[in-house]
């Protein structure tokens, strides 16, 4: 998002903080983003379930990789002028699939993302270096855009994240046995290779969709920091992903409504708020962990045998 002008009485431009929170004509600007708000509740329901996996697997750096590629497909989309949306989702799908059929070992992964990286990187910089429209445009797919949301990229948004969601569905209990144990997951029986993959996909497919919002650079705000701090307070299976749900669409919702405001892309709020959240968590935790261990200190404590 880049926000609307914000100038004084004068004529001047405002102040930083003025650029940063202003609220006049908040009312208006509200009825306008209704599709924003919708993209960022189904941005922040996705991100939040897949995050459980990307925590559980050791995925973050992942994230970024595939983004990477994201980036770069969004990017050769805007240079051909076609659905943006569309191009991302083709570039994290085809990183989705690299990394999850070449890296099978964490070490191979890694090594793969590595490589991955700096390839998408470079393609998004020189498909953006050669599209010669609006300055905007190409500073949206880096930090984020939500007032741009119109009705086919919402369709878009909806019909992706559909599938995200049913596919995480279907395979919820496998792929949380997989993530816990693999060994004793593949010693059952249970397609691990297959079901990694399938979740690289559903991983890719999330990347893309944050990407739309947040930009490119600043997708772990979405697809690790709720899932982390959610982690920080509670082991549940069932109480994590509600956590790690809830925390995402604060975080969203938040820095959507935050963002309206002003001039600045709606990434910062966004960040700030997920990076809050988990600052909260993860003081409560280590708060929880300390009393816990002084509660069971005096009962390991053994009275002296008598002589």
């Amino acid at each position: 998002m880049t926000g609307r002008l914000l100038p004084l009485a004068d004529g001047r431009d405002g102040g930083i903080w003025q650029q940063i929170f202003n609220f006049d004509d908040y009312g208006d600007l509200l009825a306008l983003v209704h599709n924003s708000l919708l993209a960022g509740a189904l941005l922040g329901l996705v991100g939040g379930l897949v995050g459980v996996f990307v925590i559980m697997r050791d995925l973050p750096f992942a994230v970024h990789g595939i983004s990477e590629l994201s980036f770069a497909g969004a990017s050769a989309a805007l240079l051909m002028g076609v659905n943006i949306v569309a191009g991302s989702i083709a570039g994290s799908l085809v990183a989705a699939a690299a990394i999850g059929m070449l890296g099978v070992r964490a070490r191979d992964r890694n090594s793969v993302i590595g490589i991955i990286m700096p390839f998408g990187l470079g393609l998004g910089v020189l498909f953006l270096s050669l599209y010669k429209g609006r300055a905007a445009n190409k500073f949206g797919i880096l930090t984020g855009q939500i007032i741009a949301v119109d009705t086919p990229q919402m369709a878009w948004l909806v019909g992706t994240s559909v599938v995200v969601l049913i596919a995480l569905a279907i395979v919820w209990r496998p792929l949380t046995f997989t993530s816990a144990d693999p060994e004793v997951a593949e010693a059952r029986g249970i397609p691990v290779r297959a079901l990694s993959l399938s979740f690289m996909l559903v991983l890719g497919l999330a990347v893309a969709l944050c990407v739309q919002i947040v930009g490119a650079l600043l997708v772990l705000s979405l697809l690790v920091t709720p899932a982390a701090a959610a982690a920080r307070i509670t082991a549940s299976p069932v109480l994590l992903p509600v956590l790690s749900a809830v925390f995402a669409l604060v975080s969203m919702e938040g820095g959507i409504l935050l963002a309206l405001g002003s001039t600045v892309p709606v990434s910062p709020y966004v960040t700030t708020l997920s990076f809050l959240i988990y600052l909260g968590c993860r003081l409560a935790g280590s708060r929880r962990a300390a009393k816990a261990t002084r509660t069971a200190l005096p009962a390991r404590r053994q009275p002296a045998a008598r002589v």
